[in-house]
């Protein structure tokens, strides 16, 4: 079971570091089972809700390893890291995908053999060996190993012709790590969609070398990947990444789903007491409960270590109007007419957030988002492909990964 506290995520974060160089390098890519996930992190539940943050994780690697040997395993970091920058600055491709998801859904009534087969997929029961294993694991332990994902996503696009956003909110239903960015575009980029025509396309041989054999497709895999077409999104300008609070702001602070980190929100501003917003519910039509009991308990220990917090004082996002009559008490009763928050990437707390925005406003509470040294730094460099932003990591370790913001050794 993994849980939801930060000292769960601290003691598994310790426990992996002496791997995380070249060990984690050589077998990385194997997927073992559920019953063997020593060769990787899953670290990425507690980075998802940042109960452990990823200059923490960086910190703790860095100061194990050279960059040279861990340079695989910072490079996972900051993948995660160039998602959230590159679908910052376009959003358009998750308000897309949300409302192609919606409108395939509603085909469901009319379209017999698109839900026939959506539905044998997501119960395991394609008669593809490895998919169906791959898809049962998912539903049970909320956790697929990456490259596991990746070929899932292969074989439901190129082989079973289903609807790539389907395939992804079924990921987003039950991924205990399930985010916005990483997820959505991941799906992209195995369709063709991301990097123009590049394609992922699954094959039988690799899925038996880096399974060990453990399972095998059989012979049914597309031979070939023909990219989607969809809608490519220019760049626009990110929006203000604030990164502090006007010092002695006397503020009510909100922790969310997608960051649940305290140091940055404590300086500057007055905090007087806090309280969690979580719009979990909004990742999917159909959330499962794991996900959704995770973040919840995310929020519940942030807020046991929160000035004033309250673990039971968590407001449902999905339901606006209730959650600003909530908070605006809750800042009321505390005396203070600013909220503060950490700055929320696109996704369901983003729009839980500027939907709510103006309804505190008209009770006079202003809404203040913070966001965090690492992501002002990180978000901008992720213009283009991740090859690109690749080069950058160096200077961002050297910037972020340092102790006590002193510079770091240069990789």
């Amino acid at each position: 079971m993994t849980e939801p506290t930060r000292a769960a995520g601290l003691a598994r974060l310790a426990a992996f570091v002496p791997r995380a160089g070249r060990a984690y390098r050589a077998t990385r890519n194997e997927d073992r089972g559920p019953d063997d996930r020593t060769n990787v992190s899953m670290l990425a539940p507690y980075v998802r809700t940042r109960l452990i943050t990823e200059e923490e994780i960086l910190r703790a690697v860095l100061a194990a390893h050279p960059f040279a040997a861990a340079e695989k395993f910072v490079q996972e970091v900051f993948w995660r890291t160039y998602w959230k920058g590159w679908l910052e600055a376009r959003p358009g491709a998750w308000r897309d995908y949300r409302r192609e998801l919606a409108r395939l859904r509603e085909r469901f009534e009319d379209d017999a053999d698109l839900r026939r087969s959506y539905e044998a997929a997501i119960e395991g029961r394609s008669g593809i060996p490895a998919f169906d294993a791959w898809a049962s694991e998912l539903v049970r332990y909320g956790y697929l190993h990456n490259h596991a994902r990746m070929w899932f996503a292969s074989i439901w696009i190129f082989t079973l012709r289903l609807p790539w956003e389907l395939g992804a909110d079924f990921f987003m239903r039950h991924l205990l790590c399930g985010d916005p960015a990483s997820n959505t575009l991941s799906w992209r980029w195995v369709a063709g969609l991301h990097t123009r025509g590049k394609t992922y396309l699954a094959t039988r041989g690799n899925i038996r070398e880096y399974t060990r054999d453990r399972l095998d497709p059989g012979p049914r895999l597309a031979t070939h990947a023909e990219p989607l077409d969809g809608p490519q999104y220019p760049a626009a300008p990110l929006p203000e990444l604030r990164p502090e609070v006007p010092p002695g702001t006397r503020a009510l602070l909100v922790l969310h789903d997608d960051d649940v980190a305290l140091p940055a929100l404590r300086e500057g501003a007055a905090l007087v007491s806090a309280a969690g917003l979580s719009a979990a519910r909004g990742r999917s039509p159909e959330p499962a409960r794991g996900p959704l009991a995770f973040a919840r308990g995310a929020l519940a220990d942030a807020l046991t270590r929160a000035p004033g917090g309250d673990p039971a004082a968590i407001v449902d996002g999905c339901e606006p109007a209730a959650a600003a009559a909530a908070l605006g008490e809750r800042a009321r009763t505390a005396g203070v007419s600013t909220i503060v928050t950490p700055f929320a990437p696109v996704g369901p707390v983003r729009d839980a957030l500027d939907a709510l925005e103006p309804l505190l406003a008209a009770r006079g509470v202003e809404l203040v988002r913070v966001a965090s040294a690492y992501d002002a730094a990180a978000w901008p460099l992720a213009t283009r492909g991740f090859f690109q932003f690749k080069e950058k990591i160096p200077q961002l370790v050297r910037r972020l990964a340092a102790p006590s913001g002193e510079p770091a050794a240069a990789p």
